[in-house]
């Protein structure tokens, strides 16, 4: 009987106590939040990272009732503004906005935080395909012309690189590898005099986000080969993938997406990735992320939690598998 009336007693002190939690939980959820929300973005101002936090922020500031400021942490090839975010307090009032190049560099240099184990995923935001665009004194009207000079003078035609680690790095390299050909990296200190030199034809060519090769093409200062998508980009609908020109299966984009620190309440995560989703669904959010060449996702925490996991391996793995090598 006394064993009974333990069991009894035991079951009681669960359910409290699971009965306290969830009314903890709830209680959470309805202060939350209470004070500002800040995005780190690990990179300068006026960069394609920058621009979706703020554009983000603005739209989510009246939804949260706090203003939900952008905060640029940028140095370290993006890890000085993930330090920042790992080590935040886990209270879901410090996110940061990631991207490619958050998951290839832990292979190949030494991180002050685990990737695997800092973070937790809130939303993956938007998919963005690179373009490979080459001066028009090359002649060279597709991928496989362009590739074919690459091979006839190897080490000839250089590509300018507007940051270590990108995903038109990667991209490059990947393509390169794939190819068999030696084509050179001409390292830049940003996306800007990349352009400035493909444009005088100091280099050949430049493979990265779209909108810094939009009007150049639009304007005949440029030609667009390929596409760095399993689909073609909506910046360049008519321009064919990397996929279609002899690469079955190639697929490098650039991401950006919301992470917050290891261990911040789910209840935090969930409403922001609830209001997150409507701004997603607007209209004129769409429409300004599309400038971007992108495809916008606004999946769940769980979905993007799988996603980054994924891409640490693999974009990790590539890294060490090309040789790629980064100097800071």
């Amino acid at each position: 009987m006394r064993a009974r009336g333990n069991q009894a007693a035991r079951w009681i002190t669960g359910a409290v106590a699971a009965g306290l939690s969830l009314l903890a939980a709830q209680a959470f959820a309805q202060a939350w939040p209470s004070k500002p929300i800040r995005i780190i973005s690990p990179y300068p101002p006026g960069g394609a990272t920058d621009i979706i936090a703020r554009e983000l922020g603005a739209r989510l500031t009246p939804l949260l009732g706090q203003q939900v400021l952008v905060e640029n942490r940028s140095g370290g090839i993006g890890t000085i503004g993930a330090d920042a975010v790992a080590k935040a307090a886990p209270d879901g009032y410090t996110m940061g906005m990631f991207n490619t190049a958050h998951v290839a560099n832990i292979h190949v240099m030494k991180l002050p935080y685990d990737p695997y184990k800092d973070f937790q995923a809130v939303s993956l935001v938007v998919d963005v395909p690179g373009v490979l665009t080459i001066n028009p004194s090359v002649n060279a009207n597709n991928l496989q012309e362009l590739l074919a000079l690459a091979k006839a003078k190897p080490g000839a035609m250089g590509f300018g690189l507007p940051g270590p680690l990108t995903a038109g790095h990667l991209a490059m390299e990947l393509m390169k590898s794939l190819a068999k050909v030696d084509i050179l990296p001409v390292p830049y200190k940003g996306g800007a005099p990349a352009m400035a030199d493909l444009l005088g034809g100091q280099v050949q060519m430049v493979l990265s986000s779209p909108p810094a090769h939009v009007p150049h093409v639009k304007a005949g200062k440029l030609r667009a080969l390929a596409t760095t998508g399993l689909r073609r980009s909506p910046a360049f609908p008519d321009v064919p993938t990397i996929a279609e020109q002899g690469f079955p299966g190639f697929e490098l984009n650039d991401w950006y997406g919301l992470l917050v620190p290891a261990k911040t309440p789910r209840e935090a995560i969930n409403r922001f990735q609830e209001e997150l989703t409507k701004v997603l669904k607007m209209p004129e959010v769409r429409e300004r992320l599309s400038v971007l060449g992108g495809e916008v996702v606004g999946n769940k925490p769980d979905e993007f939690q799988k996603f980054w996991i994924s891409q640490l391996d693999k974009i990790g793995k590539l890294t060490v598998d090309l040789g790629i090598k980064v100097t800071q």
